[in-house]
């Protein structure tokens, strides 16, 4: 059978609580002090390993002391996040750095949004470094993959789903824009954005004001701030 790792404390807790099957589990001595949650659980059967073992096996020492092996991640379908009442998404464009795409799903994750939609080619997908990174909340919010960004948005737009796309100081700043009915935001990598041809189908661009001297926000940052002001403004 076919199956994935994922290592941490928290991850793998994750795992255990969300949708796929947990088909191995090894976890150091200390690790089985510190978490009540590996001394309770039956199945599968926690397996005590050494802290060099561990690291062997998770290819990191960023494991905590905890290793998983799982079904495989299933992504999602990008069509049936976006078709629902008032979606709210994070869309990226070629955001390649396995840290910032966990980081946007743990912020998607908590600001309650419908899902996660990144392209095919040149970016990252979920991966050990990737369920880390977003401390286990991959195992419960929609991520999927669309052969084609541009061509995705295009079709989801309608009346009640506007594109935003995120830019610098051109777009216009998040306390003015119209973040009401649904919503799709568009985030490229750093130092590159957008690419033309996505960018050409959003609906409106927005910006983050800033009032420091750095240039540019960090894309997991950026989306967090455009999720939560978006639910603020639904949920206020």
């Amino acid at each position: 059978m076919t199956r994935e790792i994922v290592y941490g404390r928290r991850p793998v807790h994750e795992a255990l609580r969300g949708r796929r099957e947990v088909l191995e589990l090894w976890a150091s001595e200390r690790a089985v002090r510190g978490e009540e949650w590996l001394r309770d659980l039956e199945r599968p059967r926690v397996q005590t390993k050494l802290e060099r073992d561990l690291s062997e096996a998770a290819g990191t020492r960023d494991h905590q002391g905890v290793v998983a092996w799982c079904e495989p991640f299933r992504y999602a379908d990008a069509s049936e996040i976006a078709s629902g009442p008032a979606p709210l998404l994070a869309c990226l464009d070629q955001v390649s750095d396995p840290h910032n795409l966990g980081a946007v799903i743990r912020s998607a994750e908590g600001a309650g949004a419908s899902g996660v939609v990144v392209p095919s080619h040149g970016s990252a997908r979920v991966t050990a470094a990737v369920c880390r990174a977003s401390a286990g909340a991959v195992e419960h919010l929609p991520v999927a993959v669309v052969p084609n960004l541009a061509r995705y948005l295009a079709e989801i737009k309608r009346g009640d789903l506007w594109i935003a796309g995120a830019v610098g100081h051109s777009g216009t700043p998040m306390w003015k824009a119209d973040l009401s009915g649904g919503i799709a935001f568009v985030l490229g990598a750093e130092g590159k954005g957008l690419r033309p041809l996505v960018r050409r189908t959003c609906d409106l661009e927005i910006s983050i004001p800033q009032l420091g001297r750095v240039e540019s926000l960090n894309v997991s940052v950026a989306a967090a701030l455009l999720l939560y002001e978006a639910r603020r403004r639904r949920d206020g």
